[in-house]
């Protein structure tokens, strides 16, 4: 983790200055606990939501990421932690000539009730903003709700829950056959075919050979099944007619989520009492999702041919055997509004959300040659073949982290 350069102390609007300065666990972790708590987290409009539950590790959501940072904004008086925001840089690919550019993500952004509209927040994006050029970031982007203007992005996130009982076989598709694929053989598939899609990690190998990463799995017909693994080469020479690949993320031994909503955290009337009821019958195969709980996340989903969304419906319901063997309540994915093989991904839409991502352009002399302006470039018109949610993995999972209004 690179180290932070000093912050001098400034005095916002006539307010009395903070200090920003690095995070330290052994110091700040009770005060920066107590700082999540008090700040409310999810879209304003009071939607049921999910949002991230650190379980303890403030850096949980960064920590894998080859640089990252945390930053806290100290009070003069007291010393009381009154912000708190995170960050990471990792080289992506920009989709266009397989071009590659090295992207900030800022995140969990928290400002104190008593604080905000102090330039508090601001003071802490300028300095993690100042650390990520020192990183050697092109680019720095954010994730925020519906209601922010302008938008660079904007994916869904679907989320499903985990049932008490497996879905891959009910019904069973006997068409379609699930194989595991080797770390080497995901990490070939994915440069092959995925390296130019926005966000692509020029690092998939170590995504792929971290822990948490419990494993790449590709569907296929099952005539294709039949033989005999040979390879990733193998396979891109002369693929079946359709497919799709995912890799699984868990989120649950890394952070957990909770159910709630913004607005003083009141659920939506409906969705309480549909929930509640499913809970009051025992309905045995709804999890409860009114506790801390925790999730795997699908990455890398995607696929070629007319089928795939079909592939893509055979990938979750293993995936969702999996989570639920490993004791995660809810399987999560995000992919574009317009991608196809989301039509084959099965969610519960009052548990998901959208999100909207906000680019800014850190380093200046880019012209119009191979990457150009990342920040005008329209959005690639999605293909089966585009695999969705590799800038996900980076978060180590929001589903909806709103910025605090600072």
């Amino acid at each position: 983790m690179s180290t932070v350069v000093p912050v001098p102390a400034t005095v916002e609007d006539g307010w009395p200055a903070v200090a920003v300065r690095e995070f330290d666990a052994a110091a700040d972790l009770a005060a920066v606990e107590r700082l999540e708590r008090a700040c409310e987290v999810g879209p304003s409009s009071g939607k049921l939501c999910l949002f991230t539950d650190l379980l303890g590790d403030p850096l949980c959501r960064v920590r894998h990421s080859p640089a990252y940072l945390m930053l806290v904004a100290e009070a003069p008086a007291g010393g009381d932690i009154v912000g708190v925001v995170r960050g990471c840089v990792k080289t992506v690919a920009c989709g266009r000539f397989c071009s590659s550019s090295a992207a900030a993500y800022l995140l969990g952004l928290r400002v104190a009730p008593a604080h905000r509209r102090r330039g508090v927040g601001r003071g802490l994006v300028a300095r993690m903003e100042d650390w990520f050029r020192q990183a050697g970031a092109h680019y720095a982007y954010v994730a925020t709700d519906r209601d922010n203007e302008p938008c660079f992005r904007a994916p869904s996130v679907l989320v499903h829950p985990v049932f008490r009982h497996d879905l891959a076989n009910h019904p069973p598709h006997p068409a379609i056959a699930v194989l595991r694929v080797p770390p080497r053989d995901a990490e070939r598939l994915y440069r092959a075919r995925f390296s130019g899609v926005e966000f692509f990690p020029t690092d998939i190998d170590a995504v792929l050979a971290n822990p948490l990463s419990l494993g790449t799995f590709l569907a296929v017909p099952a005539a294709a099944a039949a033989a005999e693994w040979r390879g990733a080469d193998a396979f891109l020479a002369a693929p079946p007619a359709s497919w799709a690949v995912a890799s699984v993320w868990n989120c649950k031994d890394a952070c957990g989520a909770r159910r709630g909503c913004g607005a003083l955290s009141r659920a939506p009337r409906a969705a309480d009492r549909a929930l509640s009821r499913l809970r009051i019958l025992r309905v045995p195969s709804v999890p409860n999702l009114f506790e801390p709980f925790g999730m795997h996340f699908l990455y890398g989903l995607g696929g070629d041919g007319p089928a795939a969304p079909a592939m893509a419906r055979a990938l979750c319901r293993h995936a969702h055997d999996l989570a639920r063997r490993a004791g995660a309540r809810v399987v999560a994915t995000e992919l574009a509004e317009s991608d196809p093989i989301i039509s084959g991904v099965p969610h519960w839409p009052r548990l998901g959300a959208q999100d909207l991502w906000c680019i800014k352009r850190l380093a200046d002399g880019y012209g119009d040659g191979a990457l150009g302006d990342w920040t005008r470039r329209r959005p690639a018109t999605p293909s089966s073949s585009t695999p969705g949610s590799f800038s996900c993995y980076l978060a180590r999972r929001r589903f909806v982290d709103q910025l605090v209004d600072s």
